[in-house]
């Protein structure tokens, strides 16, 4: 197959090269039966005993067929970096880093849910319904984590910032999305009481980075905390607070949050 390029937001939000899986996997044959992709990789184990994995994990067939989901060879112009997966990754845009498989040496599909390593118990997993902190969760009741939540951070300033009374505090940032384009970014510097809107920038593709930008003014002397709000397309908005417990501590989004000091 011919390459092709695209901008897809990892952390980096690299550009990559490559081909659709989905191609790949039409060439292939893939049969109706199919219900997961599973990737295989040259990873070592932290023990380098050659007969454990260190992980193998996938993604529904759907996921898979998706035009945004690619195999990649080269990373911005050129061939893939050694840490990034040489010579060949899967890049899975909007889900958890772990279904983006580095060093591959194989597709598998399956007529079932994948079962490799880091697929089963707590791993990449999350009770699939509300749980107090430290409960013990049923394997059955753990649900494998797929598309990301929306996410945004305050990247200047830094926590701790003194500013001088009547001055305007200039800040700015990145919000994000597994589901795609945010819609909206939102601060406030009275613990959520009012809010004021960021200038949001459009991303280059739906699962880029956008960049936003603000201006405070705060006309009181005192100690204050920003919060970053955003929200994405389908309505979904970071929580205050970090949204349940889970036993691996994932989805935290939380609203960032910052500390600005202002002196007379």
């Amino acid at each position: 197959a011919s390459g092709n390029q695209w901008t897809l937001g990892a952390v980096g939000c690299a550009e990559y090269e490559g081909v659709r899986l989905r191609d790949v996997l039409a060439d292939a044959g893939v049969k109706e039966s199919a219900v997961y992709a599973a990737y295989e990789s040259e990873d070592l184990h932290l023990s380098r005993d050659p007969e454990k994995d260190a992980i193998s994990r996938g993604v529904p067939i759907e996921k898979a067929l998706d035009p945004d989901t690619l195999l990649v060879w080269a990373m911005n112009g050129e061939p893939l970096p050694a840490i990034h997966g040489f010579p060949l990754r899967l890049i899975c845009p909007g889900w958890p880093g772990s279904t983006s498989g580095k060093w591959l040496k194989r597709i598998w599909i399956r007529d079932q849910v994948h079962d490799g390593t880091k697929m089963t118990g707590s791993a990449y997993r999350v009770p699939r319904y509300p749980v107090a902190a430290g409960t013990e969760v049923p394997d059955e009741d753990m649900e494998i984590i797929e598309e990301m939540p929306v996410k945004s951070l305050i990247t200047r300033p830094g926590s701790g910032v003194e500013v001088k009374q009547g001055r305007s505090l200039s800040l700015r940032g990145h919000a994000w999305s597994g589901a795609g384009d945010v819609v909206g970014m939102h601060l406030s510097h009275d613990f959520g009481a009012t809010w004021v809107e960021a200038d949001l920038r459009p991303p280059k593709n739906k699962f880029a980075w956008q960049r936003w930008e603000a201006t405070l003014t705060l006309s009181t002397k005192g100690y204050y905390e920003v919060w970053a709000r955003a929200t994405d397309h389908t309505g979904r908005m970071q929580p205050m607070l970090v949204p349940g417990w889970n036993p691996k501590g994932y989805l935290n989004n939380a609203m960032h949050r910052i500390a600005v000091k202002v002196s007379s």
